[in-house]
């Protein structure tokens, strides 16, 4: 769907040069630190270079990686809430790619933020080491603009802005060594790989006819090499099976059948018996919609075809940009039409079409390719595996992270195995998890000392591949969007370099006003928050499951308990209480994976919750084998007087009954 703000705007608006923070890039994160920005009292503008707002997180990732709640805080959370209202839950993590950019343009609105659509930068003019203005030039037609400001802050997936202003970055996979990791570099694993026996030549057996498509002619190298090569973009793909909003896919212009002869050979070695965990992954979203991912050996990924986009210019880019999509198309027609395809298969996604209400100016078809990582700024502070698995720690906390190491396939090689058969096999993916949350130094934000004093980066952060593969993660960026912008505005008051802030006093700002408008913070306390969380019986404490946090606490079927949460420091007033109802089997945190009408038999059915509200106590039955990850909200509360709590007990029970979080949420 196509809204030119341009449009709703006053053409005044932009008649002012001159700006306290310029935001460049309208991704999520684009939209939440210009949102910020503007509640912190600043003259804003947001620019971005294409003609939608929200990147991924409108442009068909509907199933929102998030690794654990706990990390995702302020606008970001809201911004989930805000689609769970629009849904009728308390907070979703799937929805549809216009509900999202149909939010993002209302949180413009209010904020009254001006946006200039279509614009990319060329330039930028620093000056003893602040960036005075960027140049732009339109994407299609019109005059080039000079936009001046305080603070700039570059919330594109590609770092263009960091670019322009000469900030250290870089582009693929480091060496193992350059950072002690064990992750980072050329890995040549076993997930999303072809089957045994897949011959990479034209002619299967005869090296002389050639590589078939999609084939590197590259030599892999040992593990933990250092390398020029990025993770592999694709589509999420937004179809529908509904006949009544449903297009057919159609042969696109330049299809060639040749790009999937890979995807028969793999199919001819392990023919599937459906599509999904197989030759593409479906999420299903609300209204019979997807968002398809890449899976398997020869999937939606276009492996080795964007190693020029990180610092390409825009003409390069939009060549990129047309490849992916067109092998896009064409792999769901192939799949569809081919008939060397299993028919069952064919029959599968022959159910499928593109959405009619779906991207009505594109075709319908998303205009945001999947950019999962370009340059990354070499920055004060360099995140890596170590900070993902907890073995170093840093006080600047301005966000967390929670989400596996995750990288994509970057390579597709001729492998020679021990029996000297030349085999298919594809290079990259690493998915590395198992640690608890863990926190994003602020220095990974802002580029070195000596550098540039005035720019902040919270997308293209200060990583190294691997840890970027564990925060690249859509609500991670615009939590981080929101600190760099409060870091922009206070950096403003205080007169000083984005470098020399308080970050204490920025930490506080980012915990005492998390949406930014003055409003009363919500409350939570978590289970291993001993301070105000006392454990009466016996009770195990979990990992493993869909905690919100570190852990969650399971009791002993047949021996009474509680935990009960106190908090401390809970202003008198009127709250909706709600405890978190953890999948005891794990999972990403995503209660649309379970379904709120699908039963957890691993859990008590009936679980009593105590309230006492300083004056009164008051008990309310909840059943824990529904709403899995999912908040479960107990009732609403005055609360006055003594120190109140919320107490779980195991009593009477004949399953085990799980204590995790308890959520006050403040009621106007």
């Amino acid at each position: 769907m196509k809204i030119l703000l341009l449009l709703l705007l006053p053409i005044s608006l932009f008649a002012q040069q001159q700006y306290d923070v310029c935001v460049y890039g309208g991704t999520s994160a684009g939209v939440v630190a210009a949102v910020t920005a503007k509640r912190a009292g600043k003259s804003v503008v947001l620019i971005e270079p294409g003609q939608h707002l929200g990147g991924m997180s409108s442009g068909g990732l509907g199933a929102t990686d998030i690794g654990n709640k706990s990390a995702i805080t302020g606008l970001s959370r809201d911004f989930y809430r805000r689609i769970g209202q629009h849904y009728g839950k308390f907070e979703q993590w799937t929805f549809e790619p216009g509900v999202a950019e149909n939010l993002f343009n209302k949180y413009i609105k209010e904020a009254n933020v001006p946006v200039l659509l279509g614009h990319r930068i060329t330039s930028a003019a620093v000056k003893n080491n602040r960036i005075g203005s960027i140049t732009l030039e339109p994407t299609a037609t019109g005059q080039q603009k000079t936009i001046a400001a305080k603070q700039f802050i570059d919330c594109t997936y590609e770092g263009d802005l960091m670019d322009r202003a000469g900030v250290q970055f870089t582009v693929g996979r480091e060496a193992n060594s350059q950072y002690g990791e064990t992750y980072n570099g050329v890995q040549l694993l076993d997930k999303h790989q072809f089957p045994d026996g897949v011959d990479p030549y034209v002619i299967p057996g005869k090296p002389e006819s050639g590589l078939i498509y999609g084939v590197s002619t590259a030599k892999l190298a040992p593990n933990g090499t250092g390398d020029k090569t990025v993770q592999a973009y694709n589509y999420r793909m937004c179809l529908t099976n509904d006949p009544t909003n449903r297009i057919p896919i159609t042969r696109p212009n330049g299809y060639d059948s040749t790009k999937y002869e890979l995807l028969l050979r793999q199919i001819a070695r392990k023919e599937p018996k459906e599509l999904t965990w197989n030759l593409m992954h479906f999420v299903m979203m609300p209204n019979r919609k997807t968002d398809i991912n890449n899976c398997g050996g020869l999937s939606t990924d276009m492996i080795g075809a964007n190693f020029d986009y990180p610092t390409g210019t825009y003409a390069q880019r939009d060549a990129i940009i047309r490849g992916h999509e067109l092998y896009t198309k064409g792999f769901f027609y192939f799949i569809g039409h081919d008939p060397r395809v299993p028919k069952h298969l064919r029959d599968e996604m022959l159910n499928w079409g593109y959405p009619k209400d779906e991207y009505t100016d594109t075709g319908n078809f998303s205009p945001q390719l999947y950019v999962r990582e370009a340059r990354r700024m070499v920055g004060e502070y360099v995140m890596t595996q170590a900070n993902c698995e907890g073995k170093t720690t840093i006080t600047d906390g301005v966000g967390t992270a929670a989400y596996t190491m995750d990288s994509h396939n970057c390579q597709r090689l001729v492998v020679t195995e021990p029996d000297g058969t030349a085999q298919v096999r594809n290079e990259g993916d690493v998915q590395v998890g198992g640690f608890p949350p863990y926190p994003i130094s602020y220095r990974a934000l802002v580029p070195k000392r000596g550098s540039v004093q005035n720019l902040l980066v919270p997308v293209c952060l200060s990583s190294s591949h691997i840890a970027f593969g564990s925060i690249r993660m859509e609500p991670v960026f615009m939590v981080l969007a929101q600190s760099a912008a409060v870091a922009a505005c206070q950096a403003i008051d205080e007169g000083k370099a984005i470098q020399d802030i308080d970050v204490k006093k920025l930490q506080t700002t980012l915990a005492q006003n998390p949406l930014m408008n003055g409003s009363r913070p919500e409350v939570l306390i978590d289970n291993d928050d001993t301070a105000q969380v006392a454990q009466l019986g016996t009770w195990q404490r979990e990992t493993k499951s869909g905690k919100y946090g570190a852990s969650s606490l399971a009791s002993t079927v047949g021996k009474s308990g509680s935990v009960q949460f106190q908090p401390a420091k809970l202003q008198p007033g009127h709250y909706a209480v709600y405890v978190y109802n953890p999948a005891r089997l794990g999972g990403g945190g995503n209660p649309d994976s379970h379904g709120d009408d699908k039963r957890s038999t691993d859990k008590a059915a009936s679980v009593s919750v105590r309230v006492y509200t300083g004056s009164t106590v008051t008990t309310q039955t909840i059943d824990q084998q529904l709403k899995n990850n999912d908040w479960i909200r107990v009732g609403d509360y005055v609360f006055a007087g003594k120190t109140p709590w919320v107490e779980i007990t195991s009593a009477n029970t004949t399953q085990p009954v799980v204590a995790d979080a308890v959520l006050f949420v403040p009621v106007n």
